[in-house]
């Protein structure tokens, strides 16, 4: 009886795999993406709580690091979106004027147009 219970008992782990050694959980090698555990490490996240990948900073990019230690964009300043709203803005004005003082249209048209372009120049903030 005894050694039926024991013939049972091994035959069940045989069985089961229970005897058998599970693989470890163990980090993904140095060269993987590591998508998993590794890549979270290095979570960092705004004052907002948005998640950001941090990433080196090389003379290509248009930062620039204040006084402060804080990282600012560098920007365009908006001269050519102000030459060509004004001109744009001109032409459209002398246009709008019709019959009326079409000098004036075009002095308004490019005043109102040059403001435009320089801000949708200076808006468009791409660091990378």
């Amino acid at each position: 009886m005894k050694k039926l219970a024991l013939a049972f008992a091994a035959g069940t782990l045989a069985l089961t795999g229970i005897g058998t050694a599970a693989p470890a959980a163990a980090d993904p090698p140095h060269w993987a993406p590591a998508h998993g555990k590794r890549a979270k490490d290095r979570a960092i996240y705004d004052s907002r709580g948005r998640y950001y990948e941090p990433r080196r900073i090389s003379r290509s990019d248009r930062m620039w690091r204040g006084d402060d230690g804080r990282y600012y964009c560098k920007r365009d300043n908006g001269t050519t979106g102000l030459v060509i709203g004004a001109g744009v803005g001109a032409l459209a004005g002398h246009e709008i004027a019709g019959s009326g003082d079409r000098t004036l249209g075009a002095i308004l048209g490019g005043a109102v147009g040059a403001l435009v372009g320089r801000e949708i120049d200076r808006g468009s903030l791409q660091c990378r």
